[in-house]
């Protein structure tokens, strides 16, 4: 009879293999497993071995940001909405570098391939609210702008949790999507108001405000 897995203990060792990234201590079969009270046995059990255990670390880190992204409160103001949703991008990121750098590894695939397509499927939906509102052309292409305007959020959120920039930087975030959401055919003075509102401003050494 096949033995029931433990779905703790699979927990346990995507935590541990999390802890370790922050930590920066190399993550090998025993040391992921030292001190666990498992064997590295385990390992293959739950995962397959360490390429299995590194594609579900990936997938953790989307669905990690995926409740980020829905933990954000839409209001009457969509392009302030998908300003708050860039800004709880770089925020998850900030929060756990390394997980960030390994989600986007593609030498691994994800267990579920749409986990990474939430956060463009949210952008593209406040951007069809921002068309239906009046706030953006008819003619702007929503999946093009999401596409955009995660470019922006992923390129900040690379360089400064995982790069060389100082965290000031991520105040180019307002500027930046002011002039992207403008030139989809919104009010720049309207639009700056909403996007300083989502984005808010950095704060602290990790993370930046957010509304």
């Amino acid at each position: 009879m096949a033995r029931t897995k433990d779905p703790a203990v699979r927990s346990l060792l995507l935590e541990r293999a999390g802890q370790m990234l922050r930590t920066r201590q190399p993550v090998t079969l025993r040391t992921l497993v030292a001190g666990t009270g498992v064997s590295t046995m385990a390992v293959y059990t739950y995962f397959g071995g360490m390429d299995g255990l590194w594609k579900a670390l990936r997938q953790e880190g989307f669905t990690r940001l995926a409740t980020r992204l829905a933990a954000v409160k839409l209001s009457a103001d969509p392009v302030r909405d998908l300003a708050a949703l860039g800004g709880a991008y770089v925020a998850n990121a900030l929060e756990t570098p390394d997980l960030y750098r390994v989600m986007f590894d593609a030498g691994f695939d994800l267990e579920d391939t749409g986990a990474a397509d939430e956060t463009l499927h949210r952008l593209v939906e406040a951007i069809e609210r921002a068309k239906a509102s009046g706030r953006f052309r008819d003619e702007t292409d929503p999946l093009e702008l999401a596409t955009q305007s995660w470019t922006i959020g992923h390129g900040l959120a690379s360089l400064v949790a995982t790069g060389p920039l100082p965290h000031r930087t991520l105040a180019h975030g307002a500027p930046m999507l002011t002039a992207l959401f403008t030139s989809a055919g919104d009010g720049p003075a309207r639009c700056r108001q909403s996007v300083e509102r989502g984005w808010g401003r950095p704060v602290g050494p990790r993370s930046p405000q957010l509304s």
